[in-house]
């Protein structure tokens, strides 16, 4: 592996917290239209890596209302990658990131937008030390997302993401059409259907195929999880697992 892929390896890391993050949430049912803030977590595993993350969205007008919102991250995981530094040993890292992003929410018609930009933090513990990974200890950067949920019939619809960081230039990117079913199971039913994902910084990327399921809603808390199958520019494959999970708060 040469240097390049060797600082994506962990770069790459960061990139996995931050799509599980940008998943957006339905619109909000009657019973919670006081709701000004949200708390969300999720978990996301393949072959190399587990990660974690969980936070707070807070939407001061009221999340059925454009405007600022602000959202607090902190998360967190493990990941492995061979050095060509070290002569191909294993190495085991670990990642703690956090992000303080304002950003704003627009709503035309059936289509719901969210941007964010802000701030970003990671630390990177390697075992054994990398010396030619650049990323190992602390870094700062800056962090833009933006996310789509559009619902172009009562029984369809298309949600996206997107993500860019200044740290290792890593982005990551998700699409995804979802089939209303289920509704005499769950609140509104739940949307079934392909997604699509892709990851990348400087030397390496990553392509998902799978299925998801969204907007499965139980009282007032929200899940949504996806399986499917991953590969990457080292020739690495697995399947992978998503879940999500979020709650609003309402006074």
């Amino acid at each position: 592996m040469d240097r390049r892929r060797v600082r994506a390896a962990s770069a790459i890391a960061a990139a996995f917290l931050v799509v599980g993050v940008c998943l957006p949430a339905g619109p909000s049912r009657a019973d919670d239209e006081e709701a000004r803030a949200l708390l969300f977590s999720g978990r996301d595993l393949w072959r190399n890596g587990a990660f974690a993350y969980g936070g707070l969205l807070a939407a001061p007008g009221g999340f059925e209302e454009d405007g600022f919102m602000l959202k607090l991250l902190l998360g967190g995981g493990v990941y492995r990658y061979i050095s060509g530094s070290l002569g191909g040993e294993k190495v085991i890292g670990t990642e703690w990131t956090a992000q303080a992003l304002p950003g704003f929410r627009i709503k035309r018609g059936q289509a719901e937008f969210k941007f964010f930009f802000g701030p970003e933090w990671q630390r990177h513990k390697l075992s054994p030390g990398d010396p030619d990974n650049r990323l190992a200890g602390t870094s700062f950067g800056l962090r833009m997302t933006g996310e789509l949920w559009y619902e172009p019939t009562r029984d369809g619809l298309v949600v996206g993401d997107v993500s860019l960081s200044s740290i290792a230039t890593s982005h990551a990117a998700r699409i995804a059409y979802g089939w209303r079913v289920a509704e005499d199971l769950f609140t509104d039913g739940v949307y079934i259907g392909p997604e699509a994902q892709y990851f990348g910084s400087d030397g390496y990327r990553q392509r998902r195929v799978g299925l998801h399921i969204t907007s499965m809603k139980t009282d007032a808390t929200e899940w949504s999880a996806a399986l499917g199958f991953a590969r990457d520019s080292d020739g690495h494959s697995s399947p992978y697992v998503r879940l999500g999970l979020s709650q609003k708060l309402t006074n």
